[in-house]
């Protein structure tokens, strides 16, 4: 049934038809009676579709045929024309010479003048393309001995045997003998010429001519006749396709699903071992019953939850909302069973960075408002087809809407509208020195008020300590926010032992790695913040190079609290402790655990079929297999090489919050001071629509779009390798349940 209609699809699509979009009606037909309905409509339609191949070919013969009358009989009728003049032109010459005509004749002559040569001929088309070769092959195989004659046709002709528009000529060819006949039929064989008979007879051509012009027209009545039921029958096929379609589809995911299951020992029932979440086991119970009642069975079916070693699939239940950052995680890779779930935070955390790197609230704006014309419409953008591109926005509708809002919010920190400043909150807290001053970027600046309420006071932007203000200000808040993130992952590392009862995992994972991380960059951020708070101009680059190359050496001027050396000590002992605590015991208590497990077992008891219980994923390994304290060591020393270097590594990518947002800005200060404050200088109307012109297309292209993308992908890069490498396996695979809703549109 999918074959057949495949069948009639690709039909109605040489037919020019489309079939209606399916309206959620409850279409009442069987399966049986739909599989004969199908198979006389492709049985119908294959008769059609020959009928009308077989009258079509007839035709296009015809038409050529026609073609062939015509031209060959033009040039029969020229031939004549000739042929009566010359002769007039030879009598009344011999009637002159008469006279002079000798008594004896040559008696030796061996040719009769009055007996006439017979001369055959063919007549047909060949394609324009092999016309010369045609004609050398010819003289060539009878050795001159044939003479061919050639007419181009205006327009092209439909070829019998392709159905193709081919441009062809129609040829005469004139032979003496049978053996030239045969090598002529060969050779019009090879070149695909299709050949015709006529007649020497100007009254049989004529009567050729209108039989073959009657039975055209015939032919022609008879195929649009056919092609008029034909496109009638395709229409009825489309107006019920979808539902036909559909309803195969089903039966058929029906039967590929039934393929899976086993048959019982006495072959009576079937049997399906399956997964099913457990708040949905009530909806099956129900589910099955109500089928037992509906198919009027007299036994019902057995639902029973089994005992298995096998790691179940993972499933989140999720909303429009949630999903797409569900896909983001589930790129990376699917959770393991029951591991804690990253898309929690990333909800919040992955357009928070996003907008840490885009914060403008002109942008955000903009963003926001492109995202809620697909937030707003979404049911009939839905229902339609969209490009490759609208897509995936649409898909990433909330995704772009989270991180349009948290640009905004950026944005008013940073105090950014398309680069320009507002004062929004208030006064700034910097006035001129004295009235004179009127150039408030260059000089004269003294603080007279309370600090900017909220975000960046306006006046630094356009100052001259600008941008060495702003790097520092972002660098440091990139790295408090990269320890901060990264801390929560290792925080979640302790709930996913916890909740699978690693004591291991607790004690020599997650306590090394948290103390390793703060020890370095935890205290550098407590540095960041004592500094912000104190004022202070101590050099944080000379105290964390010198905590590691010396210790000892007193701080000076960069002693941000008492007993820094101190404690600048004990934290660098701490963390040269943490890394052989996270490398060395857990191989030898893993390596302990499974000989005490397994110390003196030799048969491993049966567990009941009745039990609910499935074994944790983190405690299958070793019990059906060789444990190999060599690979476990290798496989802890690679993690924790991973993690210390990681740790300075993954603390340094961070710095890319700092680098786009300053890339970001100066990029939009540049657009806005380049080309639309130049445009507004010039004090001419069309400069400056000009001007905005392009300033609108380079902020939509270049800010909005290129921009967009690498602030996306960078927050992408940071939740994949920084974030979630802290806890995130990401080994486990998706659970996909049986359902009709899940069906691909050509799921065969």
């Amino acid at each position: 049934m999918a074959r057949r209609l495949r069948y009639f699809r690709e039909q109605m699509s040489n037919a020019g038809i489309s079939a209606p979009p399916m309206f959620f009606t409850r279409y009442d037909v069987k399966v049986d009676d739909l599989e004969v309905k199908l198979g006389d409509l492709e049985a119908e339609l294959s008769e059609m579709n020959a009928n009308n191949e077989k009258l079509q070919r007839t035709y296009n013969e015809l038409v050529e045929y026609k073609l062939v009358l015509q031209k060959a009989g033009e040039f029969f009728h020229s031939a004549q024309r000739s042929a009566v003049a010359q002769q007039r032109e030879t009598e009344a010459q011999q009637a002159e010479d008469s006279l002079d005509t000798p008594l004896l004749l040559d008696q030796d002559k061996s040719v009769d003048p009055s007996k006439p040569i017979q001369l055959g001929f063919l007549t047909g088309l060949v394609p324009r393309e092999k016309s010369m070769a045609f004609e050398r092959i010819l003289f060539r195989a009878t050795r001159g001995n044939v003479f061919v004659r050639q007419t181009a046709l205006e327009n092209p002709v439909t070829d019998p045997a392709s159905g193709e528009k081919v441009e062809k000529n129609v040829f005469v060819i004139f032979y003496s003998g049978e053996r030239a006949k045969n090598k002529i039929l060969k050779i019009c064989e090879a070149f695909g010429a299709n050949r015709y008979p006529f007649s020497e007879d100007f009254g049989k051509q004529d009567q050729m001519l209108k039989e073959v012009s009657g039975r055209i027209s015939e032919l022609r009545t008879a195929i649009d006749a056919g092609l008029l039921y034909r496109g009638n029958l395709l229409q009825t096929i489309g107006d019920q396709f979808e539902q036909w379609n559909l309803l195969v589809r089903k039966e058929k995911s029906i039967y590929h699903i039934l393929n899976m299951l086993s048959m019982d020992v006495t072959k009576k029932c079937l049997v399906a071992e399956g997964w099913c979440p457990v708040f949905a086991t009530k909806q099956i119970q129900d589910a099955l019953h109500r089928a037992t009642l509906d198919s009027n069975s007299q036994v019902e079916a057995i639902f029973q939850a089994l005992y298995t070693r096998e790691s179940p699939p993972t499933y989140f239940r999720t909303n429009k909302f949630t999903s797409a950052f569900q896909e983001i995680v589930d790129a990376y890779g699917i959770a393991r069973y029951q591991e804690a779930n990253p898309t929690v935070y990333t909800v919040v955390t992955f357009p928070f960075l996003f907008a840490v790197m885009f914060g403008d609230w002109g942008h955000g704006i903009c963003l926001l408002l492109a995202t809620l014309y697909l937030v707003l419409r979404e049911k009939k953008l839905a229902s339609q087809k969209l490009g490759d591109i609208m897509e995936m926005m649409f898909g990433g509708r909330y995704v772009i809407l989270m991180m349009a809002i948290f640009s905004i919010y950026t944005g008013f920190i940073y105090n950014e509208f398309f680069s320009v400043p507002f004062a929004l909150f208030g006064k700034s807290a910097y006035e001129c020195r004295d009235p004179s001053c009127k150039d408030a970027t260059t000089d004269g600046l003294i603080k007279v008020r309370e600090a900017y309420p909220f975000g960046l006071d306006p006046v630094w932007h356009g100052s001259r300590s600008e941008l060495p203000f702003l790097n520092s200000l972002k660098m440091k808040m990139s790295i408090l926010l990269g320890v901060a993130q990264m801390n929560l992952g290792i925080i979640m590392s302790f709930f996913n032992a916890k909740f699978f009862r690693s004591c291991v995992d607790i004690w020599f994972q997650f306590i090394p790695q948290m103390i390793f991380l703060n020890s370095l960059f935890g205290y550098l951020s407590v540095l960041i913040i004592v500094k912000w708070c104190t004022g202070s101009k101590a050099d944080l680059y000379h105290i964390m190079i010198y905590m590691f190359l010396s210790p000892t050496e007193e701080l000076g001027e960069n002693q941000l609290f008492p007993g820094q050396k101190t404690a600048q000590m004990v934290l660098l002992l701490l963390a040269l402790v943490s890394v052989p605590c996270m490398l060395l015991p857990k191989p030898f208590i893993l390596k302990a655990q499974h000989q005490s497990r397994h110390q003196g077992e030799s048969y491993v008891p049966l567990q009941p079929e009745e039990s609910l219980q499935v074994e944790a994923p983190h405690c299958s390994h070793g019990d059906h297999e060789e444990f190999e304290f060599s690979e476990v060591l290798v496989h802890q020393l690679i993690h924790t090489i991973e993690f210390v270097l990681g740790a300075v590594s993954n603390t340094a990518s961070y710095l890319r919050l700092w680098a786009l947002s300053l890339a970001h800005s100066e990029l939009s200060s540049v657009i806005y001071d380049k080309v639309l404050m130049l445009a507004w200088g010039y004090n001419n109307v069309l400069i400056l629509i000009i001007g905005l012109i392009v300033f609108i297309f380079a902020t939509v292209g270049v800010l909005l779009v290129m921009e967009t993308l690498s602030a996306f992908l960078h927050a992408l890069r940071l939740h994949w390798v920084e974030y979630q490498n802290k806890f995130y396996l990401g080994d486990g695979y998706k659970f996909y349940p049986f359902s009709f809703s899940l069906m691909g549109e050509e799921d065969e």
